[in-house]
């Protein structure tokens, strides 16, 4: 059976599940001894004897590049940017990972997040721990342009999520023609309308429609990022994108770090440019930059995964594919 070391933090910390499934298939496993992300050079330093590796977002470049034992990493999560596929292909190390798990959680955090951010929620909360009362005014999701950049598994739930609020309009910007997805929200708004009607509720419609990113950045009241780390996303938000939004603007980040720039943003929120940012990512991680000093923003610890049941379904299917490579059957979510 194989040796395998997890990388990724936390992990099994209120579902013992993943772990107990690979003791019970014979394996031997061992934990990221530090309790936070690991570094590059640290996961080489703990994995590169070891036949596989359960991971998260650390950059597994060093690892990938200098094991000679290594045959199998088991992403738990979706993003596949701190793995470098080619790499994996040139040294015959097969790439799985767990798409639909995280999808719920991540989602949700976006939904409280928009929340927090239109009426301040975070904000009240300090306040009054710091003896102050200013009641703040904020404004309603249904009266809110909602721009949702990138329709994938993670965008759809949010839209559909929404729908309950009765934004005035969904705006959706993905590099495909999103029009079938749409049209399913479409179907379910119909629904909603429905409902609304018998419960005596007279709301406007909501509208959905694709647009570019100009139309995105210029016209959301809330614009959030659910697209992964390329080449082409990366800086994506820099100072001259983000001036075009609207001063009365709000801006999410719970994809990926290094899709906003850090200090960009800085000088947007110091300016004023825009009225503040949820981010749950970040180029550094932990994060101690100085995104923590506006008052107008919320800062949480790359936690979009970290519900009970999400966290413990990733890592329970990250640990079946280690199980089912290594008795020689077809992986469930092969990427390479």
């Amino acid at each position: 059976m194989a040796n395998v070391f997890v990388s990724t933090f936390p992990f099994c910390r209120s579902d013992k599940k993943a772990l107990d499934h690979l003791i019970a298939n014979g394996h031997q496993v061992e934990i990221n001894p530090l309790g936070r992300k690991m570094k590059p050079n640290e996961v080489l330093e703990n994995a590169k004897d070891f036949d596989a590796l359960i991971a998260g977002t650390e950059d597994l470049t060093p690892l990938v590049a200098g094991s000679t034992r290594l045959k199998l990493i088991s992403r738990v999560g979706v993003g596949l940017d701190s793995v470098p596929l080619d790499l994996c292909i040139k040294n015959s190390v097969s790439v799985a990972y767990t798409p639909d798990a995280v999808s719920p959680a991540v989602s949700e955090l976006t939904i409280g997040l928009i929340v927090d951010l239109m009426r301040q929620v975070s904000l009240a909360d300090r306040e009054i721990r710091n003896g102050q009362w200013t009641r703040p005014y904020g404004n309603r999701i249904g009266k809110a342009k909602i721009g949702i950049l990138g329709f994938g598994r993670i965008g759809k739930r949010v839209a559909s999520h929404l729908l309950g609020f009765l934004p005035t309009e969904i705006l959706v910007c993905d590099v495909l023609n999103k029009a079938k997805e749409i049209e399913e929200i479409q179907n379910l708004l119909e629904e909603v309308y429905v409902l609304n009607s018998k419960l005596g509720k007279k709301w406007g419609k909501t509208v959905i429609r694709q647009v570019n990113l100009d139309e995105l950045v210029e016209s959301s009241d809330i614009l959030t990022i659910h697209v992964p780390l390329l080449e082409n996303t990366k800086n994506m938000f820099n100072y001259n994108l983000m001036q075009k939004m609207k001063p009365s603007s709000f801006l999410i980040n719970t994809a990926r770090g290094g899709i906003i720039n850090e200090d960009d943003l800085f000088e947007i929120l110091n300016s004023k440019r825009i009225a503040g940012a949820a981010l749950d990512v970040f180029e550094e991680e932990p994060y101690f930059g100085l995104l923590k000093n506006f008052e107008n923003v919320i800062l949480t610890q790359h936690m979009g995964s970290c519900s009970n049941d999400c966290r413990a379904d990733m890592e329970t299917e990250a640990a079946e594919e280690v199980v089912r490579f290594f008795k020689g059957e077809p992986l469930a979510s092969k990427v390479v």
